[in-house]
């Protein structure tokens, strides 16, 4: 008699999916000592977020799955929620990759009054509690005992020999400094991506975590602006062993400067894929009434590779989307 359907595939990942079941526990057992609530937002929202290259899904009813539950965590914690978190199922209409599904888990806090140095100090110690000493991904190995602190300013000067703050905006000042031809109708943020692809990235997260911090302030449309250096944002990303894992903001409270960003970025969006939802001005009344606070989204699947060493995304979840 043959095996049931699903047994030969999801044997392979039982392994995997133990460990998952295994930080799903320990992930809440964390927030809980430390004080946050756990809680629920909507999957199908009437604006799924206003990132330029983050396509969503569309349902019935002019509404979409959402890219993130950062909106509707804001919103709450503008009501005076306090320190909340979430796993949440998020959906991206985005090509598949050993590291990307359609479908996945972010999990995502967010804790009043803290600045950037606060969430880090946090992402540390949640990824001490649910991964070994010692990780290994892809055949990268990083050491936990350590995190490194590095801004994108520094990473560019150590990594490429580019001051990437004095080009902001210039794509032919960045394409000279880096040495480079500059393909047709490539932008200064096209540019910057590549290069962080192709010089930094290849650099960071190794041997130890890294977080690479204060982004130029045109690649954090959420993120407050460092009150010290204002070509900067409070933003920071996590790498290690190969994976990004998590994206960070000190969260933005001015809500014509919030609304001021939103609507460039449509614009920007809109001419690369077409209209799309209505602004979200219930977020943006949220904005005015955020409290100084800071919030983070971890990829909990990605997390899950670091901790197995599994090689696809889809490896690391219950029943993957086809």
């Amino acid at each position: 008699m043959s095996q049931p359907w699903e047994s030969v595939r999801l044997s392979a990942r039982l392994p995997f999916l133990r460990r998952r079941a295994l930080m799903t526990a320990g992930a809440k057992a964390f927030f809980d000592a430390r004080g946050y609530m756990e809680v629920e937002t909507p999957y199908a929202v009437p604006a799924p977020g206003e990132e330029i290259h983050i396509q969503a899904f569309g349902v019935t009813g002019g509404l979409y799955l959402h890219t993130s539950p950062e909106f509707a965590m804001k919103k709450l914690l503008a009501g005076g929620a306090g320190k909340i978190f979430q796993l949440a199922r998020v959906w991206r209409n985005e090509p598949p990759s050993p590291t990307h599904a359609s479908e996945f888990t972010l999990l995502e806090w967010y804790r009043p009054g803290a600045t950037i140095a606060d969430l880090m100090d946090e992402a540390e110690s949640l990824l001490r509690a649910l991964l070994t000493p010692t990780v290994t991904w892809n055949g990268v190995t990083a050491s936990l005992a350590a995190f490194e602190r590095l801004t994108v300013a520094e990473a560019f000067f150590r990594h490429a020999g580019i001051d990437i703050l004095a080009t902001a905006g210039d794509a032919k000042t960045l394409a000279t400094a880096a040495t480079i031809p500059l393909r047709p109708d490539e932008s200064w943020e096209d540019l910057f991506f590549r290069l962080l692809l192709e010089r930094i990235e290849p650099h960071i997260g190794r041997p130890h975590p890294t977080f690479l911090t204060h982004w130029p302030a045109a690649q954090a449309a959420l993120a407050r602006r460092d009150p010290a250096d204002p070509r900067v944002a409070e933003r920071f990303e996590l790498f290690c062993s190969g994976l990004e894992l998590a994206n960070a903001f000190v969260e933005l409270t001015d809500e014509a400067e919030q609304r001021a960003r939103f609507v460039a970025d449509r614009a920007r969006r809109h001419a690369l894929h077409g209209p799309g939802w209505p602004l979200d001005e219930d977020f943006l009344s949220a904005v005015a009434q955020l409290p100084p606070c800071a919030g983070i989204a971890l990829g909990f699947d990605r997390l899950v590779m670091l901790a197995t060493g599994a090689p696809r995304i889809t490896d690391v979840q219950w029943l993957p989307a086809s």
